[in-house]
């Protein structure tokens, strides 16, 4: 595949720098990504992620910095040749087929007419719309069309892919092929980076992720171990066959916080395991019966809100 092999990064970026006039979008933000591997990026909106991603992709210049795609200055023409990219607005032409939209693609990336047919055709079966491949996008629904798009970015076999928000808006069962088609590529030896805002996927599918806020980096690490650091957000999650007020669970020994979620409680505390027998016990004595009861790490989600509100009050 012509991969760089003296270099193990595919990306690497080193104190990128981007202002809109007095704004600082983006500051002074580095990582590095190692080939093959599935990078979560990750932030609330307007916390940097697409402009750090425009910077990659060759779409605006960073004020300074630099960023490098497989030792490529990001934006030259070799680093966008090994480059595939899904924006979060990303559209294929509607009155065209999402087969004439790949042989499109192709043209553009000047792959020989045989081969594109071939790819194009492959990438149609894997993608689940070879039965659609001759209608008009038009009448593709959404999931369709993010999955035509994706093979568009995919139809010049790139090394290295950025896909921004991919499975934004989509519903369950176009999002989860999403996932296993992304899960199979990086299978395949594709350096996939990925921003996101469901934790979900990046847990699922990133080998590492960084967590971007306020434009300056928070955080880097693997989702296990940035799950794992979360402190005081393990919880004990109960729900009982009967009405009991969240206050009351509130002052049951141990208990930092009491969520209610549809017919469940979840409750914080440092102490997972006596809360689960104090909960045991405090059931048996006002005669509520227990329909379930399970013990929660921190989710990626809590690491991610812990980190991000971290930030928020140091300023």
């Amino acid at each position: 595949m012509g991969r760089d092999e003296d270099n193990n990064f595919a990306i690497e970026v080193s104190d990128l720098t981007k202002y809109y006039g007095q704004f600082l979008a983006i500051n002074k933000v580095s990582f590095e990504v190692k080939t093959g591997q599935t990078f979560g990026f990750l932030g609330p909106n307007g916390a940097g992620k697409t402009t750090t991603v425009r910077i990659l992709t060759g779409v605006i210049n960073a004020d300074s910095g630099q960023a490098l795609i497989a030792s490529y200055p990001a934006g030259n023409l070799k680093a966008k040749q090994i480059t595939g990219v899904l924006p979060e607005t990303a559209n294929a032409y509607v009155d065209l087929s999402g087969w004439r939209n790949l042989l499109l693609m192709a043209e553009l990336y000047g792959i020989k007419s045989k081969e594109a047919r071939q790819r194009s055709d492959d990438l149609l079966k894997e993608l689940g719309l070879y039965e659609r491949r001759n209608d008009q996008v038009k009448s593709y629904s959404k999931g369709m069309k993010q999955r035509l798009v994706l093979g568009m970015a995919l139809v010049s076999d790139p090394q290295i892919l950025f896909l921004d928000e991919p499975t934004s808006g989509l519903d369950v069962q176009s999002s989860r092929l999403m996932k296993i088609m992304l899960q199979k590529l990086n299978r395949y030896g594709k350096t996939i980076f990925l921003t996101t805002h469901d934790m979900d996927e990046a847990n699922q599918l990133c080998d590492q992720v960084a967590i971007i806020n306020k434009g300056k980096i928070v955080a880097i690490d693997t989702p296990e171990r940035l799950r794992l650091a979360t402190k005081g957000r393990h919880s004990v999650e109960i729900s009982f066959q009967g009405s009991v007020k969240p206050e009351t669970l509130a002052q049951l020994s141990g208990v930092s916080e009491v969520e209610r979620l549809g017919d469940k409680y979840r409750l914080y505390t440092n102490t997972p395991g006596d809360l689960a027998v104090t909960l045991v016990n405090y059931s048996a004595s006002v005669g509520l019966k227990i329909v379930a009861l399970n013990i929660l790490a921190p989710s990626l989600e809590d690491a991610f809100v812990s980190l991000t509100e971290k930030e928020h009050s140091h300023v």
